[in-house]
């Protein structure tokens, strides 16, 4: 009897194809990501686009990237999760450093984009730019990213985030914008934010509030319940502001989902979808 064949896989193509492992992030090795690779991935054809979805306080980027794997093979669009973890610098409890931007000296922002190019420098994808979706702390983020690399985003996703920044130059960031230029060394870019395609998402029954009205804490302004108290009522303020400053959006409120941010990813799908190119969305 013939012996069987043992076919041996290189560990290195393995866990860099499909849903991979972890990466550190060469720019700051407090910070990681993992990636959905799709099976279109070719080093010698034409390069794939790229999606990224940005966690909120409990970390889940793994669960995002899963949750969109057959998205991905289906569009040809690889997926990248950044993870940035809680108790970065001098407070071990702290739980919201990256919704911001700016914490202890980091700039979140910048770390991601080197997230992007180091992605673009092992995988034949385009970074110049690239989807985005956040939820709650990563709706945050991705909104108040927007602000600053407008030019870097082909659509953004913002899922109900419950402290938001309106275009209102005479409140303080982060309730405004007053004083950004002095925060990160440039004005904000409304402008160039009305040429990219904005989705807004959130659950119709998105109503508790016992995590966004806590007057006192660290993430707390006052002014930040000035224009509602729920989730829904301040992304429903977000939106009026953004198509009062010329900037369309397409609002999504999913019936009877509450804070669940698996549960609202169809509608952010459909939208980015409807972005790619006919090529990618056949």
């Amino acid at each position: 009897m013939a012996e069987a064949l043992h076919v041996v896989k290189h560990p290195t193509g393995f866990y860099s194809a499909g849903a991979t492992t972890v990466f550190a992030s060469r720019y700051d090795q407090r910070f990681s990501y993992c990636l959905y690779v799709p099976s279109a991935h070719d080093p010698d054809g034409a390069p794939l686009p790229m999606a990224v979805l940005q966690h909120g306080t409990g970390r889940r980027g793994p669960q995002y990237r899963d949750n969109f794997a057959g998205w991905a093979e289906e569009h040809d669009c690889l997926v990248l999760a950044p993870l940035f973890p809680a108790g970065i610098g001098d407070d071990p409890q702290d739980l919201h450093n990256f919704k911001f931007l700016r914490y202890d000296g980091i700039r979140f922002d910048l770390a991601l984009l080197a997230m992007v190019e180091e992605v673009g420098e092992r995988f034949n994808v385009r970074t110049e730019k690239f989807l985005l979706h956040g939820f709650s702390g990563g709706g945050q983020f991705v909104h108040r990213f927007a602000y600053l690399h407008p030019d870097r985003l082909s659509g953004l996703s913002i899922g109900a985030p419950g402290r938001i920044t309106y275009i209102d130059p005479d409140s303080p960031w982060w309730i405004g914008l007053k004083g950004f230029e002095e925060e990160f060394g440039c004005a904000p870019r409304i402008g160039e934010l009305r040429d990219v395609p904005v989705q807004m998402v959130v659950g119709s029954a998105d109503v508790e509030t016992w995590e966004i009205n806590n007057q006192g804490d660290s993430n707390w302004m006052d002014g930040a319940d000035a224009h509602g108290v729920t989730r829904l009522e301040r992304l429903t303020a977000l939106r009026d502001d953004f198509e009062a400053h010329g900037i369309g959006v397409r609002f999504d409120v999913v019936p009877g989902v509450g804070h669940e941010p698996m549960q609202v990813l169809g509608p952010v799908k459909d939208f980015f979808a409807s972005i790619l190119t006919p090529r990618e969305s056949s």
